[in-house]
Protein backbone atom coordinates (compact mmCIF):
# COMPACT_ATOMS: atom_id res chain seq x y z
CA UNK A 1 0.00 0.00 0.00
CA UNK A 2 1.43 3.59 -0.74
CA UNK A 3 2.36 5.78 1.94
CA UNK A 4 0.09 8.71 1.05
CA UNK A 5 -2.13 7.41 -1.16
CA UNK A 6 -4.83 4.51 -1.15
CA UNK A 7 -7.66 3.12 -3.41
CA UNK A 8 -11.16 3.94 -2.51
CA UNK A 9 -13.95 1.99 -3.73
CA UNK A 10 -17.50 3.63 -3.43
CA UNK A 11 -21.06 3.08 -4.73
CA UNK A 12 -22.95 5.85 -5.31
CA UNK A 13 -26.63 6.27 -7.08
CA UNK A 14 -26.90 6.76 -10.39
CA UNK A 15 -30.53 6.82 -11.28
CA UNK A 16 -31.62 8.87 -14.45
CA UNK A 17 -33.17 11.39 -12.62
CA UNK A 18 -32.96 10.93 -8.33
CA UNK A 19 -34.21 8.33 -6.03
CA UNK A 20 -38.02 10.12 -6.20
CA UNK A 21 -38.16 10.17 -9.98
CA UNK A 22 -37.38 6.32 -10.55
CA UNK A 23 -38.63 5.05 -7.41
CA UNK A 24 -41.21 7.48 -6.70
CA UNK A 25 -43.66 5.51 -3.86
CA UNK A 26 -40.51 4.13 -2.37
CA UNK A 27 -38.98 8.15 -2.02
CA UNK A 28 -43.18 8.90 -0.51
CA UNK A 29 -43.17 6.90 2.18
CA UNK A 30 -39.18 7.94 3.24
CA UNK A 31 -40.03 11.34 2.98
CA UNK A 32 -42.56 10.85 5.96
CA UNK A 33 -39.96 9.88 8.26
CA UNK A 34 -36.91 9.92 6.97
CA UNK A 35 -36.60 12.60 4.24
CA UNK A 36 -32.87 12.76 4.50
CA UNK A 37 -32.26 9.58 2.88
CA UNK A 38 -34.41 10.99 -0.29
CA UNK A 39 -32.63 14.89 0.42
CA UNK A 40 -29.16 12.80 -0.16
CA UNK A 41 -30.29 10.81 -2.72
CA UNK A 42 -28.95 7.71 -1.18
CA UNK A 43 -27.89 4.90 -3.15
CA UNK A 44 -30.09 1.80 -3.01
CA UNK A 45 -26.91 -0.07 -1.50
CA UNK A 46 -26.96 2.65 1.05
CA UNK A 47 -30.55 2.29 1.75
CA UNK A 48 -30.34 -1.60 1.88
CA UNK A 49 -27.30 -1.22 4.56
CA UNK A 50 -29.59 0.87 6.69
CA UNK A 51 -32.71 -0.91 6.35
CA UNK A 52 -33.08 -2.20 10.44
CA UNK A 53 -33.33 1.26 11.48
CA UNK A 54 -36.08 1.91 8.66
CA UNK A 55 -38.01 -1.26 9.88
CA UNK A 56 -37.28 0.75 12.78
CA UNK A 57 -38.43 4.00 12.36
CA UNK A 58 -41.37 2.43 10.31
CA UNK A 59 -43.18 0.12 12.85
CA UNK A 60 -46.54 -0.19 13.00
CA UNK A 61 -46.83 0.74 9.16
CA UNK A 62 -47.96 -0.93 6.10
CA UNK A 63 -44.32 0.40 4.61
CA UNK A 64 -42.50 -2.35 7.04
CA UNK A 65 -44.69 -4.54 6.45
CA UNK A 66 -42.92 -4.05 2.77
CA UNK A 67 -39.48 -4.39 3.62
CA UNK A 68 -40.01 -6.65 6.09
CA UNK A 69 -41.01 -9.11 3.49
CA UNK A 70 -37.76 -8.47 1.51
CA UNK A 71 -35.35 -7.51 4.52
CA UNK A 72 -33.29 -11.37 4.71
CA UNK A 73 -32.63 -10.82 1.14
CA UNK A 74 -31.42 -6.97 0.89
CA UNK A 75 -29.57 -7.93 4.17
CA UNK A 76 -27.70 -11.04 2.40
CA UNK A 77 -27.40 -8.74 -0.85
CA UNK A 78 -25.92 -5.96 1.46
CA UNK A 79 -23.51 -8.14 3.24
CA UNK A 80 -22.09 -10.16 0.22
CA UNK A 81 -21.57 -6.83 -1.89
CA UNK A 82 -19.42 -5.45 1.44
CA UNK A 83 -17.46 -8.63 1.13
CA UNK A 84 -17.03 -8.51 -2.45
CA UNK A 85 -15.93 -5.82 -2.83
CA UNK A 86 -13.77 -6.06 0.21
CA UNK A 87 -12.25 -8.94 -1.75
CA UNK A 88 -11.94 -6.75 -5.01
CA UNK A 89 -14.05 -9.10 -6.86
CA UNK A 90 -15.82 -5.92 -8.27
CA UNK A 91 -17.48 -7.62 -11.31
CA UNK A 92 -19.84 -9.78 -8.54
CA UNK A 93 -20.19 -7.00 -6.15
CA UNK A 94 -21.96 -5.23 -9.95
CA UNK A 95 -23.85 -8.55 -10.06
CA UNK A 96 -25.26 -8.28 -7.06
CA UNK A 97 -26.00 -4.77 -7.28
CA UNK A 98 -28.31 -5.77 -9.98
CA UNK A 99 -29.98 -7.91 -8.03
CA UNK A 100 -30.56 -5.19 -5.48
CA UNK A 101 -32.63 -3.30 -7.79
CA UNK A 102 -34.47 -6.27 -8.87
CA UNK A 103 -35.49 -6.12 -4.86
CA UNK A 104 -36.41 -2.42 -4.97
CA UNK A 105 -38.35 -2.50 -8.22
CA UNK A 106 -40.52 -5.65 -6.65
CA UNK A 107 -40.53 -3.41 -3.27
CA UNK A 108 -41.84 -0.44 -5.56
CA UNK A 109 -44.61 -2.58 -7.25
CA UNK A 110 -45.86 -3.82 -3.69
CA UNK A 111 -46.62 -0.24 -2.33
CA UNK A 112 -49.66 1.83 -3.20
Amino acid sequence: MSKYMHLTVTVVPYYPGDLEDTYPKLARYLKSLASDLVERNLSLYGIAGQLDKLLYTFDGTPFRDVLLRHRDNLLDLHKNIEASIADWNLAQADRLLYKIEDAFDKIESELD
